[in-house]
């Protein structure tokens, strides 16, 4: 390789499209909404100085083609999503994009025995219209016209919106991605403290958790809170606690398997009434997805025995299914090689968070390495990387293409 991209450069430029919101103050960046060109404008103008063809896809996707040795080359295809979360930090999703242009940049000009395609992911977060993974739902073909015609808060539907950003709904089956395919590789942050924990700049990923979400309500009877004896009370909200430290109970008692009641509401919501409905929300996650289907289960189950032994009705709907991703095998292997070859520590991880990988993995290997998240923190301004761990992926990225190199020699 000829030259390494500066580590704090690539930081430099993460922080200056974090600028680039839909809010002041603080970086919120939906679906294809205003900001986003500029973040296309930026990234653009930096792959065409490399020598890259870029072309934004129907779905809004930002992709750039570093041609191979050969016309008709596979491609391996690197890249994250360039949407955010409400008041985010400056890592999540774009580090992948910026990270990926780095390495073309590395390459200094020589090409490979496969083509190397950067795409920035018009939306993963599902912030705007309710459904995550529109960007690279469209490489695979999923993006269908039930889809298109979801509606975001201001009542304008996905396919208007992409007619707002210019580009036309009606051809998005150009973004399927029909070429030879190497596979996909993301870099990420890790969005959790295990890293930072066990002091290691890098992880590699071999799965992506599975992820199941429901609405849960306990109905019982409103009363007075000061008139009825506890033993005549139908009280929603000792339901519910009971509940949820059964939900905690089973998440703790299987491994691997994360819960969360996020969201709680107590109706009518008065203090000196008794509540006769609690409506709460479910999130449980696994690698397996046998495991998080029997945890599930068993949480429904739990509930309603609650339900019944106080008197009270149960209702449950799930609301999305994200079946689990494995990493391939293969590029799995690569990538840990990798990471030892330029001396550091392979730790093999679980995402409990969902990625645009786990959708591209439903049509070409995947792989995946993670980057230290400092503190934990994602989602958040607080959201940074160190310099050091920026440059380990780097390194490891760019020792990753040595050894597809070395294969498709």
């Amino acid at each position: 390789m000829i030259h390494a991209a500066n580590p704090d450069e690539i930081i430099a430029r993460c922080q200056a499209i974090a600028k680039l919101s839909e809010q002041s103050g603080c970086t919120t960046r939906t679906f294809l909404s205003p900001p986003m060109r500029e973040v296309h404008k930026i990234l653009r103008l930096r792959m065409e100085s490399l020598g890259m063809s870029v072309s934004v896809d129907p779905a809004g996707n930002l992709r750039g083609l570093h041609q191979g040795l050969h016309p008709d080359a596979p491609r391996l295809v690197i890249g994250s999503h360039l949407d955010t979360v409400p008041c985010a930090g400056a890592f999540d999703g774009v580090l992948g994009v910026v990270l990926g242009i780095a390495m073309i940049e590395s390459l200094g000009g020589r090409r490979l025995p496969f083509a190397l395609e950067i795409a920035g992911f018009s939306e993963e977060e599902g912030v705007r219209f309710g459904v995550p993974f529109i960007g690279s739902r469209a490489l695979v073909g999923t993006v269908d016209a039930a889809l298109l015609a979801k509606k975001d808060a201001r009542g304008r539907t996905l396919a208007q919106a992409i007619r707002d950003f210019g580009l036309d709904p009606s051809r998005m089956s150009e973004a399927i991605l029909h070429r030879p395919v190497l596979g996909y590789l993301e870099f990420h942050i890790e969005q959790g403290p295990v890293l930072d924990e066990l002091c290691l700049p890098l992880g590699v990923v071999e799965a992506i958790a599975g992820r199941t979400q429901a609405r849960v309500s306990f109905r019982g009877r409103a009363n007075h809170a000061g008139t009825t004896p506890m033993h005549l009370r139908h009280d929603a909200v000792a339901a519910a606690a009971e509940w949820i430290l059964a939900v905690e109970s089973e998440a703790r008692a299987t491994p691997g398997l994360v819960a969360t009641v996020g969201q709680v509401e107590a109706l009518p919501g008065a203090s000196n009434v008794i509540a006769g409905e609690v409506r709460a929300s479910l999130d449980l996650r696994h690698a397996a997805d046998a495991q998080r289907t029997a945890g599930v289960d068993q949480i429904f189950s739990a509930a309603r025995d609650i339900a019944e032994r106080r008197g009270l009705e149960f209702e449950c709907c799930a609301q999305q299914e994200q079946q689990a991703a494995a990493c391939d095998p293969h590029l799995t292997e690569t990538m840990e090689k990798a990471v030892h070859r330029v001396g550091f520590p392979v730790q093999r991880m679980t995402s409990g968070a969902g990625h645009d990988a786990m959708i591209l993995a439903q049509k070409m290997p995947v792989a995946m390495l993670f980057i230290r998240s400092p503190g934990g923190i994602s989602h958040h301004p607080d959201e940074r990387v160190l310099p050091q761990d920026v440059a380990a992926a780097l390194r490891a990225g760019m020792r990753f293409l040595e050894q597809l190199e070395e294969e498709h020699a």
